[in-house]
C-alpha cells in the first residue's frame, strides 16, 4: 500500500465512526505507531482531521470532507447499480460519467473489466468527466481513454463546472452517458445540490445518444436544491429497494425503470 493510499484508507476509517485511535490504524492497515502517527500529523496539517491524544477525531476541521470521506450507507445498493451499468456498456463506446458516488463505483466497474484490459491499438473504451477522482481512478488504465472537461474545481464534489466545461461539453458526442443525482422524484425529476453541476449533467445526458440516471432507492422522493429542466428523463437505473409504488409512477411519466439484481 503506498502513502496516498493508506492516507485515504486512514479517512475511510475515520469516517466511519467519526474517531480512530492510532492503535486501529496499526492493526487494520498493518503498519508501525510511528508510521501512524506520522500519517494523522500529515492529515492534521491537511486540516482533514484533528489531532488528539493516542488518535484522531473528524473534530472542528476547516470545511467538511469531501463526499468520498461521508459514510455511505448505501454503498452496497450503489455497487449493484454500478455493475449493472457497466453490462450496459459495449467495448469502443463513448461515454460521460458525471461526479457523484455511483458513478465513481461504475468508473471503478469500468475499470476492473478483463474485456477492457485487453492489448489494442485503439481505446477500449472513451470516458468524459467532469470528476476529477474518476478521471484519476482511471487514469492507471492504458486502454482506457480519459477526457477532463476543465472548469472550476468544486472541492465538495471534486466536479469541475462553469462556463469552460460547458464549451468542452457542446464539442462532443457520447454514445451513452450515466448521470449521478442527490434527488429523484416522478413528478420533478432528477434533482441536484448545486445548480452548476445540474447544468453539466444536463447538457452530458443531451450529448448522448442515450442517457442514465443512476440513483440508489434511498434518494427515491427525495428533492435537492437543482432541477435538470430541459432533460427529456427516460431511464432510471436503481436497485431494488425501490417500491412497486414508486416504481409505477416513475413509468406513468414515461421513464423506463431498470433495477439492478
Amino acid at each position: 500500500m503506498t502513502r496516498t493510499d493508506r492516507l485515504a484508507a486512514i479517512l475511510d476509517l475515520l469516517a466511519e465512526s467519526g474517531e480512530i485511535e492510532i492503535e486501529d490504524i496499526v492493526e487494520k492497515l498493518g503498519v508501525s505507531p510511528a508510521t501512524a502517527r506520522r500519517d494523522l500529523d500529515s492529515l492534521a496539517k491537511q486540516q482533514l482531521l484533528t489531532r488528539t491524544h493516542g488518535g484522531a477525531t473528524t473534530g472542528s476541521v476547516a470545511y467538511d470532507l469531501p463526499g468520498r470521506y461521508n459514510r455511505d450507507d448505501n454503498a452496497e445498493a450503489k455497487q449493484r447499480i454500478a455493475l449493472a451499468a457497466s453490462a450496459l456498456v459495449m467495448p469502443g463506446s463513448v461515454i460521460g460519467l458525471s461526479g457523484g458516488t455511483t458513478t465513481t463505483a461504475l468508473a471503478q466497474a469500468l475499470a476492473t473489466r478483463p474485456d477492457l484490459s485487453v492489448r489494442s491499438d485503439r481505446p477500449m473504451l472513451t470516458v468524459v468527466t467532469n470528476a476529477i477522482n474518476i478521471a484519476a481512478r482511471l487514469a492507471v488504465r492504458p486502454n482506457i481513454k480519459v477526457m477532463v472537461t476543465g472548469g472550476i474545481l468544486s472541492p465538495r464534489s471534486y466536479e469541475l463546472v462553469g462556463p469552460y466545461t460547458e464549451l468542452l461539453m457542446d464539442r462532443i458526442a457520447l454514445d451513452m452517458a450515466f448521470i449521478g443525482v442527490n434527488g429523484i422524484d416522478p413528478v420533478l425529476g432528477p434533482t441536484i445540490s448545486d445548480e452548476g453541476e445540474a447544468a453539466i449533467n444536463i447538457l452530458m445526458a443531451r450529448r448522448a445518444a442515450v442517457s442514465y440516471v443512476l440513483a440508489d432507492s434511498s434518494k427515491v422522493g427525495k428533492r435537492a436544491f437543482a432541477t435538470m429542466a430541459g432533460y427529456t428523463f427516460a431511464r432510471l437505473l436503481t436497485d431494488a429497494g425501490i417500491s412497486a409504488k414508486d416504481k409505477a409512477a416513475f413509468e406513468a411519466t414515461g421513464t423506463k425503470v431498470s433495477v439492478a439484481s
